[in-house]
């Protein structure tokens, strides 16, 4: 979950207590509903609709929040160099630190500290396919942007991984909503739908998130395999300029796949509450690689993992055994 503290953004975590995973009982996980069409006459297109004076001041915030930061120097996008050097022993600590431990548990709410609890090691084993939606206050060009945007990304991380991602159209099982101050009602309609059953808490989660919050996944297990997900659910606000909207992308989508947790040693990494990158960075990639690596397994301990860890992380830095 990317979030603003103050003046920086900064990286929160899939919110380990899974907040939808009771709720999803009801829903096959390898089945979604398609994205509901509106009759005619109900809504103008987005490039017709007016914009509330609440959105557009979210929106205008939002500028001088990216604009800030790159005049710092931050959101960075070459994906780390020479000035931001690790080794394996880092890669090994990194990996184990955001794939085994969450910063947020649901018994707390999404504030709750729960940092120094290990969990097992959860991702998918299902197919991932990523399907985008997006409210009515977002423009065309934007939609067809994002969606560009998206379906690249899925192949990136398809590529990574050696595990089946991919943008689709329709059967999705890992939503992404692009949806505004304005589209709070489809956005509660689309839950409601998605999730048959979803609490009150969990809906007013994503319809009224605080300013700070700017994006956020939820990811589901099958309750019957706890550590493998079936679904995901992720929203990115539509008020966000360019780079910041293409961040929540690419932290919120790897995250929903096992990289849950941030944490201050990681560099270069999105996973971090600096906020010096806003993409994905080679170390970034070495992470997903690991995670998806079939020599670790859903469900492992961290103690189980750690001699594997370690024994991936000098392969893929080129380091001695």
């Amino acid at each position: 979950m990317r979030r603003m503290f103050g003046r920086m953004l900064t990286t929160g975590a899939a919110l380990s207590g899974l907040l939808l995973a009771a709720a999803c009982t009801e829903i096959s996980p390898r089945t979604s509903l398609p994205p509901q069409s509106r009759p005619e006459g109900l809504a103008p297109p987005p490039s017709e609709r007016k914009v509330s004076a609440r959105s557009a001041d979210l929106a205008g915030y939002y500028r001088t929040i990216q604009t800030n930061l790159l005049t710092q120097g931050l959101l960075r996008t070459d994906g780390g160099g020479a000035d931001t050097p690790f080794d394996a022993d880092d890669l090994a600590r990194n990996f184990e630190k955001i794939v085994f431990y969450d910063e947020y548990r649901r018994s707390g709410g999404v504030n709750a500290r729960d940092g120094h609890v290990a969990k097992p090691l959860s991702r998918w084993s299902a197919p991932v396919r990523i399907g985008l939606e997006f409210g009515d206050s977002v423009p065309e060009d934007i939609r067809k942007i994002d969606t560009d945007r998206v379906s690249s990304y899925a192949a990136r991380l398809g590529r990574l991984t050696g595990h089946s991602v991919r943008a689709v159209s329709g059967n999705a099982n890992f939503h992404v909503f692009v949806a505004g101050e304005d589209d709070r009602d489809f956005l509660q309609a689309r839950l409601k739908a998605l999730v048959p059953g979803i609490g009150a808490n969990e809906l007013d989660l994503f319809g009224n998130l605080p300013r700070s919050f700017y994006c956020l996944v939820v990811a589901v297990p099958d309750p019957a395999t706890p550590n493998e997900y079936v679904r995901a659910v992720a929203l990115v606000r539509a008020e966000h300029p360019d780079l910041v909207r293409l961040s929540c992308f690419h932290e919120e989508i790897a995250q929903g796949l096992g990289l849950a947790n941030d944490i201050p040693e990681a560099r270069p990494s999105i996973f971090n509450d600096d906020d010096e990158f806003a993409l994905l960075t080679d170390h970034d990639e070495l992470l997903l690689k690991m995670l998806y690596d079939p020599r670790l397994r859903p469900g492992m301990t961290v103690e189980d993992a750690r001699p594997v860890v370690r024994i991936l992380a000098r392969e893929l830095t080129g380091e001695d055994l």
